[in-house]
């Protein structure tokens, strides 16, 4: 494992979509389910992504309900030109919520998409959506026509690109087979490898990328989680069964081990975490492009040096042989939130 000084470079999504950033800046803990956050500090993180090279600005429609659009049309408007010029968003919808904040469902019918798609348009302060997605498949409406209401909006200008979200290989077919799928955001990381068997071969068959988020599992393998760490209220991951009891512990052992690794060589866990991604797209082409959720500049820096890494076969066999597959102890949604993962099913 080495470290060398580059510049951000650029993945294709897919053979039909975009060039991207190699990773990309997940900004949904930026409005959502992280507890508070510094709306100041947000915007300065997204700034300092873009002047570092960062393109793919990922988001949802239902994040802090348009909070989460406003604070990234906010930073677009007050970023340098050449740098809004460079950014590309990529927009998930579909998600119904209660004034409460609870989720009740996903409203994938033609109609819906496309009023989802004239809020977001709004929100954002722009005439098109560079990638459009919705966030579960909706069980009441085939694919097809969720997808084919996406293509209607690139036809009238209003999407570059239809991504998908969270979807299994089954329907990744059906999808493809009614327009050009840029690619499927899904959850992969050294302990959410459930996609490699079925999904991520399929994935490259069609020639789809793969925008993986969860890369550090919510911070559970980033290094910065300790066992003893109290979640502020509004912190999602109160409920998620990997943060919880004897998991959690079972968890973070895993951990200890990586650290271990990352510390011989000189880097930190979140960049071996982030590393290891990166390389099973390098593996195949350069078709995965890891998603990054930091709120600070600070995480951003971090997460940036991953890129600076290289893992050579044997760094590669080492982690995988620390942290194998299926090792995580617990779901990576509660129970409900798991039904509506087509990719689980």
């Amino acid at each position: 494992m080495t470290t060398t000084q580059r510049p951000v470079p650029t993945r294709p999504l897919g053979t039909t979509g975009p060039a991207v950033s190699a990773l990309g800046l997940g900004c949904m803990g930026m409005s959502a389910l992280y507890g508070e956050s510094d709306r100041a500090e947000s915007i300065a993180t997204i700034h300092a992504a873009l002047d570092a090279g960062v393109t793919l600005l990922d988001t949802g429609d239902f994040y802090g309900m348009g909070h989460n659009e406003l604070l990234i049309a906010e930073a677009l408007r007050s970023a340098p030109a050449a740098a809004r010029e460079q950014a590309l968003t990529s927009v998930k919808f579909g998600a119904l919520r209660t004034v409460e904040g609870g989720f009740t469902g996903y409203d994938g019918r033609p109609a819906a998409v496309k009023n989802f798609a004239a809020y977001s348009l709004q929100r954002l302060g722009t005439d098109h959506i560079d990638i459009y997605r919705i966030a579960r498949v909706d069980p009441d409406v085939p694919i097809e026509e969720t997808v084919g209401a996406i293509a209607e909006l690139v036809e009238a200008g209003h999407v570059r690109h239809i991504g998908l979200s969270e979807v299994g290989a089954d329907t990744l077919r059906r999808a493809a087979a009614v327009a050009p799928i840029a690619d499927l955001q899904i959850e992969y990381s050294l302990i959410s490898r459930s996609i490699e068997e079925k999904i991520l071969p399929t994935a490259r068959e069609l020639g789809i990328g793969i925008t993986a988020y969860g890369v550090l599992s919510r911070g559970l393998i980033s290094g910065h989680f300790t066992r003893d760490r109290e979640l502020a209220p509004g912190d999602f991951r109160g409920m998620s069964p990997r943060f919880q009891g004897e998991n959690l512990q079972r968890n973070l052992d895993l951990v200890d081990r990586l650290r271990a690794l990352a510390e011989a060589k000189g880097v930190t866990v979140a960049q071996t975490a982030i590393a290891w991604v990166l390389a099973q797209g390098e593996r195949q082409g350069a078709d995965i492009v890891p998603l990054i959720g930091a709120r600070r500049r600070d995480r951003l820096v971090e997460a940036l040096g991953a890129l600076d890494v290289t893992l050579d076969a044997a760094d590669l066999a080492a982690i995988e042989e620390a942290v194998p597959a299926g090792a995580a102890a617990g779901e990576r949604y509660p129970a409900a939130q798991m039904a509506h993962l087509d990719s689980e099913h």
